[in-house]
């Protein structure tokens, strides 16, 4: 028994063996070893990467999702942002993890003004996953909502929060006072902190990993982001409440294209 070599298993016995590791670890295997690469890439060992509710996610999409193997629907969930619930949500599966990640549009967030031509303009944006987004013409009170139930995101996450915009040419306003952003975790979990909006403090693209958390970041998708704050999800159904605002001054601003606020693993 002791001298038995691995490559004899079943491959059900290794397929479950290999969906105990990682994605990235059951792709390692299936190109170290030509024995492990049908368990490794078998619909038994993705299945168990995929959350459980992936069938109900992918629904709710316009479009077919296309796949042949359950491997095939992993990479395509995790290397693209697949729009859900017409077009006011994005869904993704982190590819190291396999944890859900969202993206609430402009559409999905309660914005003050938002239905004042005059304050905001709502119209399709440039490199933008979503069919529209909206534009910060001019108001002197800026306030930005977002929520989220846990039932949605993966069980017992770190979960960082970030606000994804761009600001235009015509950014004005935001370099005399931080704008606040606020999380709410049920009623156990509460956190704020200050974000200057301002044109000076952005890093690189590729430096998202050692910002500081009010620090922006460019990402690859062109967008910049900025970290609202963090939140962990347990077994306890909760509902998070995001909000991104500046008040306080009531100078005038305008100039910030808004993209969404995105719920992702840290």
């Amino acid at each position: 028994l002791f001298n038995m070599s691995i490559h004899t298993l079943p491959d059900d016995c290794l397929s479950l063996a290999i969906s105990f590791t990682s994605p990235l670890d059951a792709c390692r295997s299936s190109a170290a070893c030509t024995g492990f690469r049908e368990a490794a890439d078998s619909d038994a060992t993705w299945e168990k990467f995929l959350p459980s509710d992936y069938k109900e996610i992918i629904s709710r999409t316009d479009r077919p999702v296309a796949f042949s193997s359950k491997k095939e629907l992993f990479l395509e969930l995790s290397s693209a942002p697949l729009i859900i619930d017409g077009g006011t949500k994005s869904f993704m599966i982190d590819k190291k993890t396999g944890k859900k990640c969202y993206m609430l549009s402009p559409k999905e967030l309660s914005i003050s003004w938002s239905c004042v031509p005059q304050c905001w303009c709502w119209k399709p944006l440039l490199n933008s996953r979503f069919p529209i987004g909206v534009e910060l013409i001019v108001v002197s009170w800026l306030q930005i909502k977002g929520r989220i139930n846990t039932t949605l995101l993966s069980p017992n996450t770190a979960y960082g929060v970030y606000l994804v915009f761009q600001l235009s040419h015509r950014t004005f306003g935001f370099e005399h006072l931080p704008a606040e952003a606020e999380i709410q975790a049920g009623d156990d979990f509460h956190s704020q902190r200050s974000i200057p909006l301002g044109k000076n403090g952005s890093k690189g693209k590729g430096d998202a990993a050692e910002a500081a958390p009010s620090q922006q970041c460019l990402r690859d998708d062109g967008w910049t982001e900025v970290e609202m704050g963090e939140f962990y999800t347990n077994t306890k159904e909760m509902e998070v409440t995001m909000e991104f605002r500046e008040t306080k001054g009531m100078q005038l601003k305008g100039g910030l294209i808004l993209e969404g606020i995105e719920i992702r693993p840290k």
